[in-house]
C-alpha cells in the first residue's frame, strides 16, 4: 500500500487473509503480552428504529481502532445479514487510518476465535469431542470451523428451529470431516462434551441440569442483561469463565439473571480468558466434576487484535504479490 491510501478489506478478503486458527493465536498473543481486558472501554449502544447501533473503540500503544456495528433483527427476513458495520484500523502513535474492514466479517471471525481460545483451555485435547451446536446462522458455521481448528470432533448434533437449516449445517459438518453429524433436540446436551450456543434466543435453550459433569458450555448469543441462552441451574453448578468480570457484570444476562435471583454471587466467576491463557494451572474449577461455562459478550480489544492480524496478513500479501505494469495488484 502506498501513500496515505486506506486499505479496503471486504468480507472475502477478511476470510481469506486470516484463518480461524490464526485469529485464535492473535487473541492469545495479546493476552500473553499483558493486555488487560478489565480496562476495556464499555461499548456504546444506541437504540435505533431498525435495532441497535454499537460503537466499540479500543487502543494499544501501536494500534487503535473502532467498530461501528448495526444489529438489525429484521434483516434476515429481508435476506440481509443481521449484523452489519465496518471496522476502521488506525496507526496508534499517529491515529492515521490504515485499513477499513468489513465489520460483519470481522465479527464472524473474532467471536468464534474467542470461543475457541476458551475451548482450548477448558476441554481436554483428547479424546475427540461430542458437540451439540445450537443455531444455524453465520456464527454457527463459523464456530464449527473454529472448534475444528483447536479440537478433534467425533460427533456434531445441530439443534435449531428450522429442521432444513439444521440438516444443511449437519451436512456441512460431515463435509468438513466430522465423522458423525446429525440434527437433534435440546435433550442431546446430556451426552455432549461440548455445547456451543450461538443463537438470538432470549430465554434458555436447554435444561442445565442435563449437562454432564465436566462438560463445557460456550454461550455467545447476546450481550444484553435481559437475554440469555443458559439457565440458572447450569450457572449455579458450573465453574464460570468470562472475557472480563466487569463486562460480564454489565452485559451478560446469563450471569446477571441468576445474580438477580440470588442463586449465585458476583464471586461465582472462576476466572477470565486472560487467566486461562496466562495461568491455566491456577484457574481450573474447584470441583473437577463441575461443568465449565464460558460466557462471551464480545469486547473491542478482540476486534482490534484480529483486525491487526488481518491487516498484517494483507501487508504480507501485498509485498508478495506480483507487480505488473499497471502497478500494485
Amino acid at each position: 500500500m502506498s501513500g496515505d491510501r486506506v486499505r479496503q478489506l471486504d468480507a472475502a478478503a477478511v476470510a481469506r487473509l486470516l484463518t480461524p486458527a490464526g485469529a485464535v493465536e492473535a487473541l492469545a498473543d495479546v493476552l500473553r503480552a499483558g493486555l488487560d481486558p478489565e480496562a476495556g472501554r464499555p461499548r456504546t449502544a444506541l437504540p435505533v428504529p431498525a435495532g441497535e447501533l454499537l460503537l466499540m473503540p479500543a487502543a494499544t500503544g501501536s494500534w487503535a481502532g473502532v467498530k461501528i456495528a448495526g444489529v438489525a433483527p429484521g434483516n434476515p427476513a429481508r435476506g440481509l445479514p443481521r449484523i452489519t458495520g465496518s471496522y476502521l484500523l488506525l496507526d496508534g502513535p499517529t491515529l492515521r487510518p490504515l485499513a477499513l474492514l468489513d465489520g460483519a466479517a470481522l465479527t464472524t471471525l473474532r467471536t468464534p476465535a474467542v470461543s475457541a481460545l476458551a475451548i482450548r483451555h477448558l476441554t481436554p485435547p483428547a479424546p475427540p469431542l461430542r458437540m451439540v451446536l445450537f443455531g444455524t446462522g453465520p456464527q454457527a458455521y463459523a464456530h464449527l470451523d473454529a472448534v475444528l481448528a483447536v479440537r478433534n470432533v467425533a460427533e456434531t448434533v445441530v439443534v435449531a428451529r428450522s429442521p432444513e437449516r439444521a440438516r444443511r449445517l449437519a451436512a456441512h459438518a460431515r463435509a468438513l470431516g466430522v465423522p458423525e453429524a446429525r440434527t437433534g433436540s435440546p435433550g442431546d446436551v446430556a451426552g455432549a462434551d461440548l455445547v456451543v450456543c450461538c443463537t438470538t434466543a432470549r430465554t434458555p435453550l436447554f435444561d442445565g441440569r442435563l449437562v454432564a459433569p465436566g462438560a463445557t458450555v460456550v454461550a455467545v448469543g447476546s450481550h444484553e442483561p435481559d437475554a440469555r441462552e443458559t439457565d440458572t441451574a447450569l450457572v449455579r453448578r458450573s465453574a464460570v469463565y468470562v472475557e472480563s468480570r466487569a463486562a460480564a457484570l454489565r452485559e451478560a444476562g446469563d450471569l446477571l439473571m441468576p445474580l438477580a435471583e440470588g442463586a449465585v454471587g458476583p464471586d461465582h466467576v472462576a476466572g477470565t480468558l486472560a487467566d486461562l491463557v496466562a495461568r491455566p494451572e491456577d484457574t481450573g474449577p474447584a470441583d473437577p466434576a463441575a461443568p465449565r461455562l464460558f460466557k462471551s459478550v464480545g469486547m473491542a480489544w478482540e476486534d482490534l487484535a484480529v483486525a491487526v492480524a488481518v491487516h498484517r496478513a494483507a501487508e504480507v500479501e501485498a509485498v508478495d504479490a506480483p507487480v505488473t505494469s499497471g502497478g500494485e495488484t
